[in-house]
């Protein structure tokens, strides 16, 4: 009969040493896990740093092309109408010039 109590608790014992390594066991891949995601997360992180840096730099690049094509869009324009502007101030000073003449032409006829 002792020696089927002390077999009883050797196998307690056993079983006892087999659940503490297997939850040692179990906190050592729950650390593994738990470093895994970290790990992971921590690549997310920065590669969606760097898609929105990305986003952002192609953003600007579009708003200065886009900038530019409508400052030389404007600076047709003003040429456009400055030229424009020119004939018209030049038949303007032409007709003035006329007036003027006429109006000398006619005082000398006097």
């Amino acid at each position: 009969m002792k020696r089927i109590i002390e077999e009883v608790f050797q196998a307690e014992d056993k079983v006892n040493a087999i659940l503490k390594r297997a939850r040692e066991r179990a906190t050592e891949i729950r650390r593994a896990a738990e470093k895994e995601a970290s790990e992971m997360v921590s690549v997310a992180k920065q590669q969606a740093q760097e898609a929105t840096q990305t986003i952002i730099d192609e953003a600007k690049k579009e708003a200065e092309r886009l900038r530019r094509e409508r400052l030389k869009q404007a600076e047709d324009e003003a040429a456009t109408t400055r030229q424009r502007n020119a004939e018209e101030t030049d038949r303007l000073v032409e007709a003035v010039c006329n007036v003027i003449v006429s109006t000398e032409y006619e005082k000398d006829t006097h």
